[in-house]
């Protein structure tokens, strides 16, 4: 019998079929996104789901899927080639965000917490970052509303702007995996611009990701946090030991492109749990300073990351 609360919420099973939808070719990154939001904005969310783990859980996955479908030698190349722009653009970040900060007169670790978001990979580095910097609650869901509100922007704005400046490949992957915060939003925009794109954010955005360390422990000692609790993201290991799994064991190739273009589709549906995690209480709970430092910081590295590109890359 179908006793069980959540199976009896009509809710629940709404929930279940748009997001089974999410893993079929006819709901795009940013159809998903906006039927997670439309879901949450009007109460239709089954109370029942926990969808902070889910979104980590299946992104983890996701991720490390993905890591089949990255060469290594190219990976490499790319690396080696973005290294200058990704360590000159959180270095940027983090300084530009702490002047802006005091500008501003915002809570400092608040507004710090904003930039590490901006400067390496949003919510990860924020949860990173937090515990070294000794953030409460209140300040990290503050910084998290902000920068996920303009990365969720940045998943419908980055690729308009890509194709009007008829950015290459190359050049877009760079692009959003630099100037987009949160890593499913970097991939759903590049997924959507093209494969080329794709593996070149994916790549970069993972290689920016491993800042996460080094980050949290000089915040640490900069703010007296507690530099034990700081933890490489496993996700991040198990991408590079994907990547060397499909390098070393070439003859499984096809079995990898199958798990790549399954990582793909459950990349939009990630992007659909994380827009129903967006209330329009979370958004006001961001308040006027901090969302406008959010912004300065996401227009400054935006634009500065995209004039290294087209002059010089």
């Amino acid at each position: 019998m179908l006793t069980h609360p959540a199976i009896k919420d009509g809710r629940f099973w709404l929930f279940c079929t748009l997001a089974i939808l999410c893993l079929f070719p006819i709901v795009s990154s940013p159809i998903a996104l906006i039927l997670g939001f439309l879901l949450a904005a009007f109460s239709l969310l089954p109370k029942s789901i926990d969808l902070a783990a889910m979104t980590r859980m299946l992104l983890s996955i996701s991720i490390v899927g993905l890591g089949f479908g990255i060469h290594l030698q190219q990976a490499i190349e790319i690396s080696k080639q973005s290294l200058p722009l990704i360590v000159g653009s959180i270095v940027f970040t983090l300084v530009l965000g702490v002047i802006l900060t005091k500008f501003l007169k915002l809570d400092q670790k608040t507004g710090y917490l904003i930039g590490a978001g901006t400067a390496i990979c949003g919510g990860s580095a924020i949860a990173a970052v937090s515990p070294a910097i000794k953030a409460n609650a209140e300040q990290m869901a503050i910084a998290l509303a902000c920068v996920f509100t303009l990365n969720s922007i940045a998943l419908f704005v980055f690729p308009v702007i890509g194709h009007f400046l008829e950015l290459s490949q190359y050049d877009f992957g760079l692009w959003s995996a630099i100037a987009i915060h949160d890593t499913s939003s970097v991939v759903g925009a590049a997924s959507t611009y093209g494969d080329e794109a794709l593996e070149v954010a994916t790549t970069t955005k993972l290689a920016r990701a491993l800042w996460i360390v080094p980050v949290a422990l000089v915040s640490s000692i900069a703010f007296g946090g507690n530099s034990k609790s700081i933890r490489i993201p496993g996700f991040i290991l198990a991408y590079i030991a994907a990547i060397l799994i499909s390098y070393f064991l070439p003859q499984f190739s096809e079995f990898y492109d199958v798990v790549f273009a399954l990582s793909k589709r459950t990349l939009v549906l990630c992007l659909f749990f994380i827009g129903a995690g967006i209330t329009i209480q979370k958004m006001r709970a961001a308040g006027a300073k901090p969302m406008i430092l959010a912004i300065l910081l996401w227009i400054a590295i935006a634009v500065c990351s995209l004039a290294y590109i087209r002059f010089v890359v």
